[in-house]
């Protein structure tokens, strides 16, 4: 693979130490990497180069890594964002995930871990294999529509009309979890694994609460009332399609 090839990472950090070390494992694993030692100077890399992914510490001196997601999100910026928290920070995961990043992955934590992470979230913005599609397909499940809302389970895209809706990477996987169980009651646990193929974390039924909320502001009329991302008191989530 050449360096043209490589996925391009950004990674955020004020920790010398630790920064250095993302920057040259990730390096070893077949990334391009750049480096930031906060905001500020990640702004300055976000304006004369294109990321696939950011790895963004959430705290920093001066902006604090949640603000500038929330800021990035805000002006448009599509760029896949893991967060990276203090293992007992629940708190800001649920932030983060409320900004608009894609995962969390909790301090201290194994590189190789940060590697899969970033693999699977690349994966879920990328085409997916043309096998899941024809698999989709022959389910009848390509093109799934509620209200004036459509979303195609093969190209991971949401639609009102021709308007394309943004959707993390994450909350991608979670509508197409959802659309796989469609008319079906389904856990928090059981989705979170379907979304990520690991094994539930302390803090997976907060997260997928936090992405059903900001999936029903994307396509409910009132999301304090859905008409289709609906709760089961005690069972999870249903979607109900037309």
């Amino acid at each position: 693979m050449t360096a043209a090839d490589q996925p391009h990472v950004l990674v955020v950090d004020d920790d010398d130490r630790l920064r250095d070390l993302l920057t040259r494992y990730l390096g070893e694993n077949g990334f391009s990497v750049s480096a930031a030692r906060d905001a500020a100077q990640a702004r300055a890399s976000l304006v004369g180069l294109e990321f696939d992914l950011i790895v963004l510490d959430v705290l920093m001196p001066g902006e604090k890594g949640v603000d500038l997601a929330r800021s990035l999100r805000e002006s448009g910026a599509k760029v896949p964002i893991l967060l990276l928290t203090a293992l007992s920070e629940t708190e800001d995961r649920i932030a983060g995930l409320e900004a608009g990043v894609d995962d969390y992955l909790a301090k201290p934590f194994e590189p190789r871990e940060l590697v899969l992470r970033i693999e699977a979230i690349l994966r879920r913005y990328a085409q997916p294999a043309s096998a899941v599609v024809e698999q989709s397909v022959a389910a009848g499940m390509d093109i799934v529509r509620f209200g004036q809302f459509k979303f195609d389970i093969g190209k991971m895209v949401l639609q009102r009309g021709d308007d394309h809706i943004y959707l993390t990477s994450a909350e991608q996987a979670l509508l197409s979890a959802l659309v796989k169980q469609r008319g079906k009651a389904t856990s928090r646990e059981q989705l979170h694994t379907m979304m990520s193929g690991n094994s539930v974390d302390p803090g997976a039924s907060r997260s997928i609460d936090v992405q059903v909320t900001r999936l029903r502001r994307k396509f409910e009329e009132d999301p304090k009332q859905p008409r289709y991302l609906q709760t089961v008191r005690g069972r999870g989530y249903v979607l109900y399609t037309d």
